[in-house]
Order: C-alpha cells, then sequence, then structure tokens
C-alpha cells in the first residue's frame, strides 16, 4: 500500500475501534476485529479493488468482520454449552449514554442495535450513511437505533461488577510490574517462555524469546512509564501510566498470558492507546 492510504488507514483506525469495540463488546476483542478487517482491505486493494467511497467501504469491511467475529464467538458458545419505524429525533442524553456506556453493555443489543447505535451516536455518522454501512433501509435503522438506545438507557441504572484476581495471578503480575518500575529489565527476559509471543498491537508482532527480548530494550529507551496491577475487561493486566502520574487514567494496558511461571504471551497497547476508549479498567491497591 502506498504511504498515503497507510497514513488514511492510521487515522482512521481510533474510528474503526470504537465501532468494533462496542459490536464485540470488548476494547480487545474490538481490536481484533480491526486488524482483521485492515489485513482483508489491504488484501483487496493489491488485488486492484476500486474504492469510490473510501469511508463507507471501509467501516463496512470492519462490520463484516465484527459479524464473523460474533458467529463464531455464538459458535464457541454452543459448543462449549454442549460440552450455552419510529422516532429517533437527535437525544444528547442517548449520545451521551451510548459514549459513555460500558462495552460489555453493548453485547446486549442485537448486532443491527449494536451497529446503529455506535455508527449514530458514538461516531455521528447519518441515518443515511449508517444505511448504506450496513447494507440496510433508512426505516430499519431508525428502528434498530431506536430499540438500542432504550436498552442502553435501562442498562446505564444497572452497576457493573468488576472481576477479581485470584491471590498468585496478582502477586505474580505485581512482581512483573515491580520490574518493570525497576527497569530490571534482564529479571523480565527471564520470564519468558522460548515459544513466547508478542503482540505489538497497531504495530508489530514476535515470536520466540530471543526476538521478543528486543521489547524490553526498547522501554529501557523509554523509562518515562510506570506499571500498576489491574483490571481490565474482567482479566488481570498492567495498567501503565507517564512516570508522576500514578493516580491518574493510564495511557494503555499491557496483558500477559503466563504457561506456569513463565511468560507465554504479551499484548503491549502502547501504540493503540484508543484501545482505552470505553475500556472498563480498575487499579488493584497493594495488599
Amino acid at each position: 500500500m502506498t504511504d498515503r492510504l497507510n497514513d488514511w488507514l492510521g487515522e482512521v483506525r481510533p474510528r474503526l475501534h470504537r465501532y468494533a469495540a462496542r459490536m464485540m463488546g470488548s476494547a480487545f476483542d474490538g481490536e481484533d476485529v480491526v486488524q482483521d478487517a485492515l489485513a482483508k482491505a489491504a488484501e483487496a486493494l493489491g488485488a486492484g479493488a476500486q474504492v469510490a467511497e473510501p469511508d463507507a467501504w471501509i467501516f463496512r469491511i470492519v462490520h463484516n468482520a465484527a459479524l464473523d467475529a460474533l458467529r463464531r464467538r455464538r459458535r464457541q458458545e454452543v459448543r462449549d454449552s454442549l460440552a450455552v419505524s419510529e422516532d429517533v429525533s437527535t437525544d444528547e442524553a442517548d449520545r451521551r449514554i451510548a459514549v459513555e456506556a460500558g462495552l460489555g453493555n453493548f453485547l446486549h443489543l442485537v448486532p443491527a442495535q449494536r451497529s446503529s447505535v455506535a455508527l449514530i451516536d458514538v461516531l455521528g455518522h447519518s441515518l443515511a450513511e449508517t444505511a448504506v454501512i450496513l447494507g440496510m433501509t433508512v426505516p430499519a435503522v431508525k428502528a434498530a437505533l431506536h430499540r438500542g438506545r432504550g436498552r442502553l438507557r435501562a442498562l446505564a441504572q444497572q452497576v457493573e461488577v468488576t472481576a477479581v484476581i485470584v491471590p498468585a495471578e496478582r502477586e505474580r503480575l505485581r512482581a512483573y510490574a515491580d520490574r518493570f518500575n525497576a527497569h530490571d529489565w534482564d529479571a523480565l527476559r527471564a520470564l519468558l517462555a522460548d515459544d513466547v509471543k508478542l503482540d505489538l498491537a497497531n504495530r508489530s508482532t514476535l515470536s520466540g524469546a530471543r526476538d521478543v527480548s528486543v521489547y524490553f530494550t526498547r522501554y529501557a529507551a523509554l523509562p518515562d512509564w510506570r506499571a500498576s496491577v489491574g483490571i481490565a475487561e474482567g482479566r488481570p493486566a498492567l495498567l501503565i501510566r507517564k512516570l508522576g502520574d500514578e493516580t491518574g487514567a493510564p495511557v494503555f494496558v499491557v496483558l500477559l498470558d503466563w504457561r506456569g511461571d513463565r511468560i507465554a504471551a504479551i499484548r503491549d497497547f502502547h501504540f493503540a492507546t484508543y484501545v482505552m476508549d470505553g475500556l472498563n479498567w480498575s487499579t488493584i491497591p497493594p495488599a
């Protein structure tokens, strides 16, 4: 792809993520969808696809990728269980509820409602634009938007439950954060499994302890970050803040997967800070 096209995709990517995250009910799953969609877009462009309306085109690819991911999730849930035309005048209160809603709340909306609310109330698309992106009629979009707004209003009255990290996992993550904050990069390299995988979201992927060890070399050149232990979308996470701003909102998060006492996978959102939009996170205070 040309530099100009790469620049455009970089500019639109945060908006694509805002949509995909609400379709999936997860900031992390939303990023997976965006990565998948951009790969499909690159393949189509490489094959000579002609694009008349770039924004509608890329949003449709993301929308279809999200629906595919939801179908896969639904099939997996089934496998696991076997082993479970109306008024749509602009309402600032509805828009605010949609923007501030926890991503998990969007899972309570059927896909058409989810899409319509995300595109219109969160991203500011018009009814006509939304109909083009979703391949629906304007009346159908109106109906889905109305019902989706109503469901989100009801959910806004409910209290979300925060997950709890088991003590052993919390201490393992806290030990990692302590080493990170002490810049003890060699100690962190020693924790890498031989086949560790690194996903530096929106930037690159690496495999194997030898290649992934470079990841810590890059952080050694950026000493102004500090990690704390927290929960993001119900799973243990490192919350990364600027040094000296330990009480503010994290700038990005890092997820770790473990195999015993070794790190099997790292997912770092340093270059994908847009993932923080709508992310449900909380800090776990020191014991």
